[in-house]
């Protein structure tokens, strides 16, 4: 591998050997362009789950996705699989009953709430588990951007039309992301000694490069979502393009994507046209002046919200995950994400990302007005920006 990529030597070793997230051969690997094209296969791979069936997801909703979901899951778990739901339970906290978990344990499927809320402040309850993952039967893995409720697939319009995505995974990658739950898991609920039990041996032939399914934790003292965003920043060439919901960013990221953009890299970030939270709209803005000053280009998507959390960059690597460019995600949550290097589905990211952009209105220095009490204000706010 380290051969075949000799400048990308470092990186391998960051995430490999530093961080214990291997890269194996890529087999398998499906880019989804909005949730509603990515739902339809979760559903089908659902199906044919004969062992188990494990979801990771921040939140959880009631309508036609989950609830076609909810029937699969009942199915199985009548059948003997064993079937295991974890949920955030801030995330989820205004879309499903408190006993939500005790309804689906009687159904027979195993079900924890990540971090239960308290009624005593504590800096714990920052720790949110923003992660999103599906696993089956140790063959097949789903991530992405999408959490389980129907804005994700457009079922239901919120912000407009909601640009997410979704991937799916297969052959040895999968093992990380089965790991990935089963760690989070008995951490709450000690029920495996011995995780191998899930593990499926998946011989590789022909490959389509290198994949890396990796994790965030608040715990381990290492900021590994941001390292793999600095790391292709900092190695890029010719372009690296970005989709994030939002834009809080400390001034190590802000003049690293500077940086890039000096160097002669095309860079690109794309954000909401349409706010999920006004205050967080304004604050990503914010930060709109000096990236257009030192040469990066923002767009604004014009038909709605976009949640999708990407880097592609080279037309060799890509990565696509839950890791938004802001304080939490960066810092504080548990996040997940799957970096591809050399493999052809790269330019399916980037295309997506491009065809993007002919619907997205390009920022200049004259679209961003604030008067001075708006700037004080949101200078403001960025001193509580670990809160938003």
């Amino acid at each position: 591998m380290i051969e075949e990529t000799p400048d990308l030597k470092g990186d391998f070793h960051y995430l490999s050997q530093t961080e214990g997230f291997p890269f194996y051969r890529n087999v398998d690997f499906d880019y989804y362009k909005v949730g509603e094209e990515g739902f339809p296969v979760m559903l089908e791979e659902m199906r044919k789950a004969e062992k188990f069936i494990f979801l990771e997801y921040f939140i959880i909703d009631r309508g036609q996705l989950w609830d076609s979901m909810y029937e699969i899951l009942k199915e199985k778990a009548a059948q003997g699989l064993d079937v295991r739901v974890m949920y955030d339970d801030m995330g989820s906290m205004y879309s499903l009953p408190i006993r939500y978990a005790n309804m689906l344990e009687e159904q027979g499927i195993k079900c924890v709430r990540f971090n239960r809320i308290s009624p005593f402040v504590s800096a714990v309850m920052n720790h949110r588990d923003h992660r999103k993952i599906m696993v089956i039967d140790g063959k097949v893995a789903f991530s992405g951007g999408i959490n389980l409720a129907d804005e994700y697939i457009n079922l239901k319009e919120v912000f407009g039309h909601w640009k997410d995505n979704c991937i799916r995974i297969k052959g040895q990658a999968v093992w990380s992301y089965t790991v990935l739950f089963l760690t989070n898991w008995n951490a709450i609920r000690k029920t495996d000694e011995d995780y191998t039990v899930f593990k499926v041996d998946q011989p590789t032939t022909q490959h389509d490069g290198y994949i890396c399914a990796y994790g965030e934790t608040p715990f381990d003292n290492e900021n590994t979502g941001q390292s793999v965003y600095m790391n292709i920043l900092n190695r890029a060439n010719q372009y690296v393009y970005i989709i994030t919901p939002y834009l809080i960013i400390d001034t190590e990221l802000e003049n690293a994507l500077i940086l890039a953009a000096k160097r002669g890299v095309d860079v690109r970030i794309m954000t909401p046209g349409v706010p999920d939270k006004k205050l967080i709209w304004n604050l990503t803005r914010s930060f709109y002046r000096n990236l257009i000053q030192g040469g990066v280009k923002i767009y604004e998507y014009t038909p709605g919200f976009v949640h999708a959390k990407v880097f592609v960059s080279d037309d060799r690597i890509a990565t696509v995950g839950t890791i938004n460019l802001d304080y939490r995600s960066l810092y504080l949550h548990f996040e997940n994400g799957t970096c591809l290097v050399n493999s052809k589905k790269v330019l399916d990211v980037k295309e997506d990302y491009l065809e993007s952009c002919k619907v997205s209105h390009q920022m200049a220095q004259d679209d961003i007005r604030h008067n001075i009490i708006q700037r004080l204000f949101l200078g403001f706010v960025k001193l509580f920006a670990a809160q938003l």
